[in-house]
């Protein structure tokens, strides 16, 4: 199972800029997306059934233009979460999943959300991010019971290590302060693995490049961006990489591939 994390910034301007023949070209299994600023209605549903998604799902904020995310498949999942059930998380369009069942007989089926946690841009966001933070990590506590085979991938919107950063100095900054380092710390330390960095321990690469200072052309990024993959499939992690030739958004693509 290929899966790609996307936060496209608006999938309407992702594909004016090219995001559906883009697609095609790296065909994953499952698409996960952040950031999609529509709702379902504004969109040409044809143009991902064309590119071979025809199961594709969608979770918008209620405010139009604004965060929501999106599963697309070429397969069709055998169920569809949509949101957390807890208000303050859901209204913004944040967190949708796809549970597939196995491929063989006598395995086990795969579980992938796509995610989109806040940003701290002010006081008033910082807090509500924090307090989302402890409130998905508890509702995550308990869907591990019953769905252990979890593959969380998306915009995490903070950088775990100094490696993970380009100017490490940068403590003040919302993504990348000590309370929110500990958090994905103590997330990944509740019974995940950050797959990028298990299999690329010494890489330096970002997945978000402020629009500002020409920054991507002078790779002053953050890796905000993770596929994090419940322990249970660690052995299964084959392959994961940062896309960062796809420049669709101010943020490039993630690919963890998983043997199921």
């Amino acid at each position: 199972m290929k899966i790609i994390s996307y936060n496209v910034n608006g999938i309407r301007a992702a594909i004016n800029k090219g995001f559906i023949d883009w697609l095609k070209s790296a065909n994953p299994d499952v698409v996960c997306l952040q950031e999609i600023k529509a709702q379902k209605e504004q969109l040409d549903l044809n143009v991902f059934a064309e590119a071979g998604y025809k199961y594709n799902y969608w979770f918008s904020a209620q405010k139009k233009g604004y965060s929501g995310v999106a599963i697309l498949s070429k397969t069709e999942p055998n169920h569809i979460e949509y949101g957390t059930g807890i208000e303050s998380m859901d209204f913004e369009g944040r967190n949708l999943r796809a549970d597939f069942p196995a491929r063989s007989a006598g395995g086990n089926g795969v579980s992938v959300m796509s995610l989109y946690l806040p940003s701290g841009t002010n006081d008033a966001r910082l807090n509500h991010k924090l307090e989302y933070m402890d409130m998905f990590q508890d509702y995550i506590n308990t869907l591990k019971k019953d769905i252990p085979n979890l593959v969380i991938c998306g915009d995490y919107n903070i950088c775990h290590e100094e490696i993970d950063i380009h100017n490490p100095k940068m403590k003040g900054v919302s993504g990348f302060l000590p309370v929110e380092r500990e958090w994905i710390g103590s997330f990944i330390d509740s019974g995940f693995i950050d797959s990028f960095r298990y299999l690329n321990t010494e890489n330096q690469q970002f997945s978000w490049w402020s629009y500002r200072a020409n920054a991507r052309a002078n790779n002053k990024g953050w890796r905000l961006d993770y596929a994090m993959v419940a322990k249970p499939l660690q052995e299964k992690i084959k392959r994961a990489v940062i896309l960062s030739e796809a420049v669709h958004s101010d943020h490039c693509p993630i690919l963890v591939e998983i043997d199921n």
